[in-house]
């Protein structure tokens, strides 16, 4: 797909980042010279290079250096702890680690990760980083040759067991996806990109890196979402498509000199991970008459897009997520695994050529969540006479917090840990901006506070799976006959506290509620 992108659009822009602009050509030239430097370092086909970088360009010619060397690329969240970060590159067996210079207090001991033998720090001061030492070869001649079902990437997802599992990407599943993309939303080597989400995951790599690839179109990287920055640069860098959550767009939104943007090149707005609220719908197609959003609905195992929302349906189909993209077949399922008939609500199951085989190293995991190549999404929803997929609910307690998922058990298993507390539960609490934030419910022992436990977890968790208020008690959980702990009735009451508080943004963190 790099040489293709070259064929077609050699001399486009190919990065923007800063005051970096680079063609397709110098993409390919410098991404094959890495390569080399992996090359140089010992590392064969098959072997894992951890990424741990923010949005970069030194970000995606790693990711496409190693998919030239045939290597597996390990992404990485600049948002994860040392813990976290330690127990992914054990699990991998990475050799090598390329990271932010200004991120090596994360980076684990060489006691607690053996396998790792080579670190490159990298910044945009030329003293602090050795990316050269990397990228300063003549260049891989050509790319090693892979299978197309050989795993490209692997990403780690949150376990319900409170440990990460990687999921492997094909080289097959992540070309799969982003024709997809490009096919769906008729992208060309015109359309440029901006990649306002975290690159490190699977949005970022696939719906925006990979599908510029594709498209041969131009990619511009914001090192972090800030909605006054997003406008300018969209009205600066002539922005055509761009895939966000959808407080992202509420944000910008929300800037009071939105109007003094010359947005009229952007036509393809799309989002996932959260529920479009219909009154951003219309302020978007009253403010970007031009601009068609495109509801993505998928996950990490997926490779991204499940179904996808053609641009006439986004009112009339306001609850649905859209329609299966091509190659992908959706159903909903009962508790023993039956298709259900239409229009009744079950798990949703999904298959095609976008879905991965299975979890690294895991077999038990893998075993549990795929049936026949159908990954069982752990969602609550139905699929209707004319095919579009709505979703309900999850069956795992996960929290969806501005479109970054956070899983319950993660966070009760470290708040777990402290010596003060006996037991706990996380919940989604409402929130008006990002859709839903972390609540935490915790039974101590001693006294202790709540900046204490949000300290304790925030040395051991990425920042935005720290609880954000707590509620502290003795009391012991409320639970049913099975002895499951009720979170349904912790809702409840938490919803009912933050009425009478009259929907107050943040609640007392030592509240005995």
């Amino acid at each position: 797909m790099v040489a293709e992108a070259v064929a077609r659009n050699g001399d486009g822009e190919a990065l923007v980042c800063g005051a970096t602009r680079m063609t397709w050509r110098e993409v390919a030239q410098r991404s094959a010279q890495i390569a080399a430097g992996f090359q140089k370092l010992g590392l064969q086909r098959g072997d894992r290079v951890a990424v741990l970088l923010g949005n970069r360009t030194e970000f995606v010619l790693t990711m496409l250096g190693a998919a030239h060397a045939g290597l597996v690329t390990v992404l990485l969240s600049t948002r994860q702890q040392k813990p976290e970060i330690a127990y992914v590159l054990t699990d991998c067996g990475a050799k090598l680690l390329i990271h932010e210079a200004a991120l090596a207090d994360r980076v684990p001991d060489t006691s607690d990760i053996p396998d790792v033998v080579h670190r490159i720090a990298v910044d945009d001061d030329p003293r602090l980083s050795h990316f050269s030492e990397l990228a300063d070869h003549a260049p891989l001649t050509g790319p090693v040759e892979v299978d197309e079902e050989d795993t490209a990437m692997i990403l780690y997802t949150s376990g319900t067991t409170g440990r990460p599992k990687g999921a492997m990407l094909a080289h097959c599943t992540i070309i799969h996806s982003s024709m997809v993309f490009v096919s769906s939303l008729k992208l060309t080597a015109a359309d440029r990109s901006i990649a306002a989400v975290p690159l490190g995951h699977v949005t970022g790599v696939v719906a925006n890196i990979m599908t510029m690839v594709r498209s041969a179109g131009a990619l511009i990287i914001m090192p972090e979402f800030k909605a006054a920055e997003y406008l300018k640069m969209a009205a600066r860098e002539r922005v055509t498509y761009t895939v966000m959550v959808p407080a992202m767009y509420n944000l910008c939104l929300l800037q009071p000199d939105f109007d003094s943007y010359d947005l009229s090149s952007w036509r393809i707005g799309g989002f996932g991970g959260a529920p479009m609220p219909i009154a951003t719908i219309e302020k978007l197609a009253a403010k970007i008459p031009g601009l068609q959003l495109a509801n993505c609905y998928g996950a990490t195992e997926t490779t991204s897009p499940s179904t996808m929302m053609p641009g006439a349906f986004v009112v009339s189909h306001i609850d649905s997520v859209g329609l299966p993209c091509p190659g992908a077949t959706i159903i909903a399922v009962d508790a023993e695994g039956r298709e259900l008939p239409r229009g009744a609500i079950g798990e949703i199951w999904i298959h095609g050529g976008s879905v991965i085989k299975g979890y690294w190293n895991n077999p038990k995991a893998t075993a549990e969540s795929f049936t026949a190549g159908f990954w069982h999404s752990g969602d609550l929803g139905s699929i209707d006479e004319e095919n579009f997929v709505r979703v309900f609910d999850r069956q795992k307690d996960m929290i969806n917090r501005g479109g970054l998922k956070i899983y319950s058990a993660e966070v009760e298993s470290v708040l777990a840990g402290h010596p003060d507390v006996v037991e706990s539960a996380i919940i989604a609490k409402p929130c008006p901006v990002l859709g839903e934030r972390v609540h935490a419910v915790v039974v101590i022992s001693n006294a202790v506070g709540a900046e204490v436990l949000r300290t304790w977890c925030a040395e051991r968790l990425s920042d935005y799976k720290v609880p954000e208020t707590m509620d502290l008690r003795t009391d012991p959980l409320p639970r049913n006959a099975n002895g499951k702990v009720m979170k349904r009735q912790l809702r409840e009451t938490l919803t009912a506290a933050c009425g009478a508080a009259d929907q107050v943004d943040v609640l007392p963190t030592n509240s005995s509620r």
